[in-house]
């Protein structure tokens, strides 16, 4: 199987190949064109990522500075935004939905290693893909790990490690990150704890 399958079947490999390395530098340079940006070009920023991802939709706004180890395994959906030092340790696909929010300080990891330390010496690498749904909130600090979906709607709490499966419509938090409740008719009513909604709050929407 040449490596390239390997990186994208969950398969162990060695990530110091002089050729993957190699192709990892167009990446690597495209981010730095990116990061180093003013605020005002926003048109340049779309069509970076448009070069460095393999897809991204309509109204996608990602603050620098991003980091990322291939860009090209990254899908993103439509309405996404992601506050300053996002990290895509995407050496296989990660999949963004639509409308989510990710705070900054963010990771999300596909890339691992092999527990053993012999493997480790010898650049031992696998990858499992991950998979964000639609209207997910990611917030401030949280760590998504390989091989995780969140499902829809849901929120990951500020500074969780995410280590499995989320299901859609909860609220999770904490590390390892767990369920903590669903999201029901409550949070329509309350943003913040004892911080009612009211009627004028929702003009402007």
């Amino acid at each position: 199987m040449d490596i390239r399958e390997k990186m994208n079947n969950g398969k162990i490999y060695c990530c110091n190949d002089e050729e993957i390395l190699s192709e990892q530098m167009q990446c690597l340079e495209m981010l730095y064109d990116f990061n180093q940006t003013r605020p005002s070009e926003g048109e340049k920023r779309k069509e970076i990522l448009q070069k460095l991802f393999a897809e991204v939709g309509d109204n996608v706004h990602i603050e620098p500075p991003l980091h990322a180890n291939w860009g090209k395994f990254t899908h993103i959906g439509n309405d996404v935004y992601a506050n300053f030092n996002l990290t895509l340790v995407d050496d296989t696909d990660i999949h963004i939905g639509h409308n989510v929010l990710i705070g900054p300080n963010v990771t999300i990891d596909a890339g691992t290693h092999p527990i053993h330390p012999e493997l480790r010496r010898k650049a031992a690498q696998y990858n499992l893909p991950v998979i964000i749904e639609d209207n997910v909130w990611i917030g401030a600090g949280a760590i998504i790990l390989p091989g995780v979906r969140v499902g829809e709607n849901t929120v990951i709490g500020a500074g969780s490690v995410v280590t499995k499966d989320i299901p859609a419509n909860v609220i999770a938090v904490g590390s390892p990150c767990k369920v903590m409740r669903e999201i029901n008719d409550h949070d329509l009513n309350f943003y913040h704890k004892t911080r009612k909604i009211e009627a004028e709050d929702l003009k402007e929407f």
